[in-house]
């Protein structure tokens, strides 16, 4: 089954792992809001995905035989251990929720969502295409 999805299937959804992550640390800022002392968590990955995808290489070179030292991504370096590196933070100089910020984020995090949510539905109307098409 591993053979069926390509790489960039199985990145996307450890991504949209990630982002539903983020989703209840939003959720929970926001039920939060009225909680004395409380102060707003954050997750953030878009760094060290970057870093992992390779997009942070300015004036690297890319690997061009199977020789040079590897500079692009791998899906297998991408795992759960790099998942569980990821730790919700406080965020310092804030006594406390922001709803309008939170809103935001949530906002911002669902439209992210969906649209992987979309890649992947391309993928898998592609894979019964093929499927379908191949019974026939």
């Amino acid at each position: 089954m591993k053979a069926l999805f390509t790489p960039e299937v199985r990145l996307i959804g450890k991504v949209m792992s990630m982002e539903l992550k983020r989703q209840n640390v939003i959720v929970a800022n926001i039920a939060n809001v009225h909680t004395p002392g409380y102060q707003p968590l954050e997750l953030t990955f878009e760094k060290e995905l970057q870093s992992a995808l390779g997009l942070d290489m300015v004036g690297r070179i890319t690997r061009t035989d199977k020789q040079h030292v590897p500079a692009v991504f791998t899906p297998e370096n991408f795992g759960p251990e790099w998942e569980k590196a990821f730790k919700p933070r406080k965020i310092h100089g804030e006594d406390r929720v922001n709803i309008d910020k939170e809103t935001a984020k949530l906002a911002k995090n669902s439209l992210h969502y969906n649209a992987l949510t979309q890649v992947i539905k391309t993928n898998f109307d592609g894979v019964r295409n093929i499927i379908t098409e191949g019974s026939r």
